[in-house]
């Protein structure tokens, strides 16, 4: 990958390509190629995506996949599935998908399977849960855990919060599970309002336990459980910890016997479906948990072994390179047309932007190119009522992503019918828009045609699965996982790393010091001057 990514061959025929394409709508592409719906929609793991409704030929997708053999995407990937350490300014290996290899299996981490540690901690999990889940494992007072809250942040959070979202209508309606991560004590203060302390377990989520926003809240928690019990021997009733810092959760109270543990080749983004999803399966049961790591492991081995052209993650991941690097698009909608998958567009964000959120390749050397697109939305059909109006009619290109499901989980039929209409008018109305013509047909006065032409050509893509259950959440976001890994590797960044997180955390240990002290120094003056601000502030009566 010596040469930069744009001079190579690859990349110039991909621009040259746009080019000629210049003028072409998605309109024109549909009337020319009456078959393209039935080429352009791909099967795996049980999910259909259609890519019809994308501004791409088939010489597009053939000029993507030289691409993707020029930057050796599939070796990259299998070197990822072997354990190599791709994570190169880590030198770790990224090998979330040990987390859902069946039993049997063999991936070597530096010449040791992982993949029966795995298993054990499952194991592990799933006696804890069920003992919670039956009520064989009680609190301090002997009362039955029925409400479990779970302390973490970033990977650590957000994935158990949209995996529980996602999977509520399988979840035990008779527990509470909420979810902490703001340092804000607004947040666990609300968390824990109206609960019973005698009834709680606490799972604090942090691998090193030294998160500062983690602990910060596990604190607090647990002086809220040591006011109601005033002994320390509550602590072990209360609290479990994921984590692989033994002796910090020792000393913070906890039986190691309730510490489980993942690996430094688990990414935080990559973390839901080890034991940071412990709160997952206390929700809806090891079973399910099982089917979703079930889901998991068959998009898995879809990206590993279909064909390059038929390869669901490889082929969104290239379409994703086309938009934001040939188009211009600057940002993904990403639109579930489901309401328990209201936290999946902010889920995305940390496993997209945290990922490919990158200036420098795996040498060091500045990009020559855009990278990671700003990924955001709302369920459907909320957003066609908030942002839908930018989406058809502003001057800002934005690929959408609409996810859709075949069976409804609570809703009627024609609830659900209603619901789905809107999805597939909504990805017609992007595509093909309205024209003038039709306005005045409709008899739409003169001077109101052209606020009312939507001029369509917007590109986006519909993801169909039959119901959101255990094993279709599993492979949905395994299909985000290595779409998001083809990206890294076309860009020839480093999608494993998050570097640029860790400036703002080391000021703010420094700050909050500076805070106590009453006396900042060392900072900009604008920074100075608001922390002095904020001390004027606080010391008012």
């Amino acid at each position: 990958m010596s040469a930069p990514l744009t001079h190579l061959p690859q990349w110039q025929a991909l621009a040259a390509h746009r080019d000629a394409l210049a003028g072409r709508t998605l309109a024109d592409l549909f009337a020319a190629d009456p078959m393209r719906a039935e080429r352009l929609g791909l099967e795996g793991a049980g999910l259909f995506a259609d890519f019809s409704k994308q501004r791409v030929t088939d010489e597009t997708m053939r000029l993507l996949l030289d691409l993707a053999r020029a930057r050796d995407v599939a070796g990259r990937r299998d070197a990822m599935f072997a354990g190599d350490a791709i994570n190169v300014t880590e030198n770790r290996a990224v090998l979330h998908v040990a987390l859902r290899a069946p039993k049997g299996a063999t991936i070597l981490h530096e010449g040791e399977n992982v993949v029966p540690a795995v298993h054990d901690v499952l194991d592990r999990m799933a006696d804890f849960a069920d003992a919670l889940r039956e009520g064989r494992w009680r609190g301090y007072s002997g009362a039955r855990i029925r409400n479990v809250i779970s302390i973490g942040i970033g990977g650590s959070d957000l994935g158990p919060i949209m995996a529980y979202e996602a999977l509520r209508g399988f979840s035990r309606r008779d527990m509470v599970f909420r979810f902490v991560s703001n340092v804000d004590g607004s947040d666990l203060a609300e968390a824990l309002h109206d609960l019973d302390p005698a009834e709680t377990l606490f799972i604090v989520c942090s691998k090193t336990f030294t998160t500062l926003e983690t602990l910060t809240n596990a604190r607090a928690a647990r002086e809220w459980c040591l006011a109601a019990f005033g002994h320390e021997a509550a602590i072990a009733r209360h609290f479990a910890a994921v984590s692989t810092n033994e002796s910090e959760v020792r000393t913070f109270g906890i039986d190691p016997a309730q510490m489980f543990g993942f690996w430094d080749w688990v990414g935080g983004r990559y973390s839901m479906d080890s034991a940071i999803g412990l709160s997952t399966m206390i929700a809806v049961g090891p079973g399910n948990f099982a089917a979703m790591l079930a889901g998991f492991r068959a998009m898995d081995e879809h990206f590993r072994t279909a064909p390059p052209e038929r390869n669901l993650p490889l082929v969104m991941g290239l379409l994703g390179v086309w938009n934001t690097n040939f188009l211009g698009a600057e940002t993904v909608a990403v639109l579930p047309y489901a309401q328990y998958l209201n936290r999946f567009p902010a889920y995305l964000q940390q496993l997209t932007m945290e990922s490919n959120g990158k200036g420098v390749t795996l040498s060091g050397a500045p990009v020559d190119h855009d990278t990671g697109a700003i990924f955001w939305g709302e369920p459907g059909t909320n957003g066609q009522h908030s942002f839908y109006q930018l989406l058809h009619q502003g001057t800002r290109l934005v690929p959408c992503d609409f996810i859709g499901f075949c069976e409804p989980l609570s809703a009627s039929a024609d609830q659900h019918d209603l619901l789905m209409a809107n999805l597939f008018a909504q990805g017609e109305a992007l595509a093909f828009g309205r024209s003038a013509e039709d306005l005045r047909a409709e008899g739409t006065p003169e001077w109101l045609v052209p606020h009312r032409l939507c001029p369509g050509n917007r590109p986006s893509t519909t993801i169909l699965a039959q119901a959101l259950d255990p094993r279709t959440l599993g492979a949905l976001v395994a299909l985000y996982e290595h779409s998001v890994f083809t990206q890294g590797a076309i860009w020839g960044i480093d999608s494993f790393d998050q570097w640029g997180v860790e400036l703002g955390k080391q000021l703010a240990t420094r700050i909050i010091d500076e805070i106590r002290a009453g006396a900042p120094a060392g900072h900009d003056p604008s920074t100075i001057a608001l922390i002095r601000r904020y001390l004027a502030g606080k010391a008012r009566p």
